[in-house]
């Protein structure tokens, strides 16, 4: 009876040991040391654990879409660090085709501006777009809060995250946005060779050299984007869509597409607004001989990017130390 009993308290300790970890495991958001001040206002919407939780399970929710057949990680595929790898355009709620390649979640922490034309300025209003457009989730918010309002588990969860079990637009929203801004990825090979602790292979450091002097314009670190809005000289597509002048009705914008982060973009293929190219060695070839003259193309790219054989081959290194696994790969952001 005693050695029972001795062995039901190590347990419990060892199960209070282990809550305790997890509970300071999880220290909110945090900035690291080589990034820029985030955009996202936190004094707004400050990151708890419940509120992270909450929107984890959000995310993750096929009730927000009008069937209940698809979520937003349906899309957005962790280990494509959160894209719809082998789709060229979105696939969404009865496998009906959007115009558009599904963008990374990762690092919009920093990002002033959403979607590939930049029509939504904060992140707490963007999964409205994709929950109400008809080819991807086509469901309406009213309708989703009846849902999760009448769900056994919610109503405790919005309380424990927000303090009541009020379910609203304004708290799914900010839920989400919790769960979206931890999807930071800080901890690829490059970021172990800014803080000092490892050095690049004679190759990358030969492609990282290609990478500045002939990418980092609008590829800028160490987000490795300038959330710009770019014509990079692709061939129109078929569908018209125009991207930026689409939201800015201005027609120098025509054409023009947020420059994408190539942190992992060793796994986000296919690449490009409408997911036209299949490999990296695609993307290159296309900058090296592909560029278009189409309106507004912009000058950095107009007369192409002259790149031989070896340097593709050296600057594809470099990019594949921009692969950060612990991100693609972390279990508090995978679903539970």
């Amino acid at each position: 009876m005693q050695r029972r009993y001795i062995l039901f308290c190590t347990a419990f300790m060892l199960l209070l040991s282990c809550s305790k970890e997890v509970l300071e495991a999880f220290g909110g958001f945090r900035n690291p040391a080589h990034f820029p001040e985030p955009a996202y206002r936190f004094e707004n919407n400050g990151v708890t654990q419940a509120g992270f939780e909450l929107g984890r399970k959000l995310f993750y929710e096929p009730r927000l879409s009008r069937n209940n057949s698809i979520s937003c990680g349906s899309c957005h595929i962790q280990s494509a660090a959160f894209t719809q790898h082998g789709h060229d355009v979105s696939h969404g709620i009865d496998d009906r085709l959007g115009r558009r390649n599904s963008q990374a979640i990762m690092n919009l922490a920093w990002s002033p501006t959403f979607m590939w034309d930049g029509g939504i300025f904060d992140l707490d209003f963007q999964p409205i777009a994709p929950i109400t457009n008809h080819v991807e989730m086509d469901e309406s918010i009213d309708n989703i809060l009846v849902k999760l309002r009448s769900h056994p588990d919610y109503p405790a969860l919005f309380k424990k995250a927000f303090g009541s079990d009020e379910i609203s637009t304004a708290r799914t929203m900010k839920a989400l946005s919790q769960f979206m801004v931890m999807c930071v990825s800080a901890d690829a090979r490059y970021d172990s060779v800014v803080r000092g602790l490892s050095a690049f292979s004679p190759i990358e450091e030969a492609g990282y050299a290609i990478f500045k002097q002939k990418c980092a314009s609008c590829h800028k670190e160490p987000l490795f984007t300038d959330h710009s809005f770019r014509n990079n000289g692709l061939a129109i597509g078929l569908n018209g869509d125009e991207g930026r002048a689409e939201v800015t009705l201005n027609p120098s914008d025509r054409f023009r597409f947020k420059v994408p982060s190539l942190r992992n973009v060793e796994f986000t293929a296919p690449y490009m607004h409408d997911g036209r190219f299949v490999t990296l060695d695609a993307v290159l070839n296309h900058y090296a001989g592909g560029v278009q003259q189409t309106p507004n193309v912009d000058s950095l790219v107009r007369n192409g990017i002259a790149l031989t054989p070896e340097e593709k081959t050296n600057l594809l290194a470099f990019l594949r130390t921009l692969s950060d696994r612990k991100f693609l790969a972390n279990q508090s952001l995978s679903e539970q």
